[in-house]
């Protein structure tokens, strides 16, 4: 009898193992990507730059890819800055500045690209969680001590559309192909004035409206010919180059008082 129980447990120790395997969900997606360039040049002729970031999707599941329920937004994401946000009336004719509000860590641009409208991919509370839309984005104010006033929120949205207005803050619904199952595309479009220094591309994978998970690359964007001697004269030897800014307008001055003098 003893020796019939020992079978039955050896027995049930060699199928728990395949239970076990049954039962286990699937393993997570993956995905990595990959960048059409590390590094733009930007120079007195830069029109404005095209950037494609590529991607693969691994372990998904094939009945949910052939339903469209995997969404994939691409961002890119300027150097973050702090600000001064300043609101400008009219006062006897003259234009004056009436009020004024800092931020912190804005980000200098913003391109986006996704595979449907942001509100159809996820709710609201992830989509500002995880900063996905410039409507989004949640500009600090470093007083706001946690509470954001009626008229913080009012010069927040002036940042968004004065940003919108210069071609820094955009966003492209369906300029994502995949081009095969797994492999997808995203085509960004980046505007001439473009800021310099370090830019980052995310890319979020969603499933069913769920965040699965994220992937980021850096971009650099760097000056090139007489601009980037003059800003890197600027930044090592600042005292001087004032000093030379100065003496440059003044000279230019004297000169065309002595061109255009009349007789």
């Amino acid at each position: 009898m003893r020796g019939l129980q020992l079978l039955l447990a050896a027995g049930l120790c060699l199928l728990a193992p395949a239970a076990i395997a049954q039962t286990n969900p699937l393993a997570p997606e993956t995905f990595e990507i990959g960048l059409s360039t590390e590094t733009i040049s930007v120079g007195t002729n830069f029109g404005g730059a095209r950037l494609v970031v590529f991607g693969a999707l691994d372990n998904a599941d094939q009945r949910l890819l052939r339903q469209g329920r995997y969404d994939i937004v691409v961002i890119l994401e300027g150097p973050r800055r702090d600000i001064v946000v300043r609101e400008k009336k009219r006062f006897f004719g003259l234009w004056i500045n009436r009020g004024a509000e800092r931020f912190n860590g804005v980000q200098s641009s913003y391109s986006l690209v996704s595979t449907r409208a942001l509100r159809d991919i996820a709710p609201t509370t992830t989509l500002r969680q995880l900063d996905i839309g410039s409507e989004n984005l949640e500009f600090e104010a470093p007083n706001a001590k946690g509470v954001k006033s009626e008229r913080g929120r009012e010069f927040a949205e002036a940042v968004r559309r004065l940003n919108a207005q210069r071609g820094l803050f955009t966003e492209t619904v369906g300029d994502i192909d995949f081009v095969s199952a797994t492999l997808f595309r995203a085509n960004l479009t980046l505007p001439a004035d473009l800021p310099v220094g370090r830019h980052v591309a995310r890319a979020i994978l969603f499933r069913d409206g769920v965040f699965v998970r994220e992937r980021s690359e850096d971009l650099w964007v760097v000056k090139t010919g007489i601009e980037s001697q003059i800003s890197r004269f600027a930044s090592t030897d600042g005292g001087l180059y004032g000093l030379l800014a100065v003496g440059v307008a003044i000279f230019t001055g004297w000169f065309g008082r002595i061109i255009f003098k009349r007789d």
